[in-house]
């Protein structure tokens, strides 16, 4: 996005951070830090879609642009916008503006449902009214102080003595801040114990767990103290899937691990992740990926 649309109070932010980042940031691809919940991204030219798990997170882009999907939905963020994922989900993103001249550059921040349950008991801050739950991903809007503090997070990498001390503080300013914002309920109802939303959050870790299992949805249900058919419905609310979709979306994705960087073959990745069957992980695998295990392996590698 052009730095003339941008809204005034974010430019000199973003153009320190962009200053900082192209500079601590040389090559291509994913950069972890002395930070353990915060790890970065920098691409010198548009992606192609790639599907992985979003651990709950706080996502800024500092240039050019991205988009996740889930489910029927798409979600497209800048630097003037920030994306939530509140819980585990199984994201399809895709980088849609970065140029050798301006590289993509963004920033993926890692959260707990503690840590917004603390916040919520330390502070003035609403909690959730009790309701049905809402969706486990949103597009926020980027503002000063949020920046500010963005900023003054990437700032500690000039000083990584007091990262220890500083960044937890920091941290825990940036998700005050969302919290703060018209769509912080969303992050809110999912750290809050006896919480419809926190059944379905404790769900989601359960299918984790155990994802290569048969997965009876009544037990499950069952698990987390709620009827069968609510608990689906819920289910769907936060993900944007039904338990068994959300299931299969893990074994694949964990497949395709296996199979890129323990060279594992796709009949044995299938078994290991939980198929029976070869010929039904072949299906599914190039329902979501587009092309059976053996040509996107081939494909993947190319790239």
């Amino acid at each position: 996005m052009d730095r003339e649309m941008q809204p005034n109070g974010l430019e000199p932010y973003l153009s320190e951070l962009s200053g900082r980042l192209n500079q601590l940031l040389q090559t291509d691809g994913l950069h972890l830090t002395e930070i353990p919940s915060l790890h970065m991204m920098r691409a010198t030219a548009t992606s192609e879609p790639i599907h992985s798990m979003y651990a709950p997170s706080l996502c800024f882009i500092v240039q050019g642009a991205k988009s996740a999907a889930l489910g029927q939905e798409i979600y497209h963020y800048n630097p003037t916008t920030y994306l939530v994922t509140s819980v585990h989900l199984p994201i399809k993103s895709e980088i849609t503006q970065a140029s050798p001249e301006v590289p993509f550059i963004g920033l993926h921040l890692e959260f707990t449902p503690d840590q917004i349950l603390d916040i919520l008991q330390h502070t003035e801050l609403a909690w959730p009214e009790e309701s049905e739950p809402g969706s486990g991903i949103f597009v926020g809007k980027t503002n000063s102080q949020l920046l500010d503090a963005l900023l003054r997070l990437v700032k500690l990498f000039d000083q990584p003595a007091e990262i220890p001390i500083l960044a937890p503080l920091i941290t825990r300013e940036i998700l005050f801040r969302v919290l703060q914002g018209e769509q912080g309920h969303l992050v809110k109802q999912f750290a809050v114990i006896g919480s419809q939303a926190h059944a379905i959050a404790k769900a989601i870790q359960l299918i984790h767990r155990d994802y290569s299992k048969p997965l009876r949805v009544e037990e499950l249900a069952k698990e987390v103290n709620m009827a069968a058919s609510s608990f689906h419905k819920h289910f769907k609310q936060v993900t944007a899937l039904s338990p068994l979709q959300y299931q299969k979306r893990i074994r694949l994705q964990e497949a395709r691990h296996l199979m890129i960087s323990e060279k594992m073959g796709a009949a044995d990745a299938a078994f290991q992740v939980g198929y029976e069957s070869p010929s039904q992980f072949s299906r599914e695998y190039a329902r979501l990926y587009g092309l059976p295990p053996k040509s996107d392996l081939k494909q993947a590698s190319i790239q």
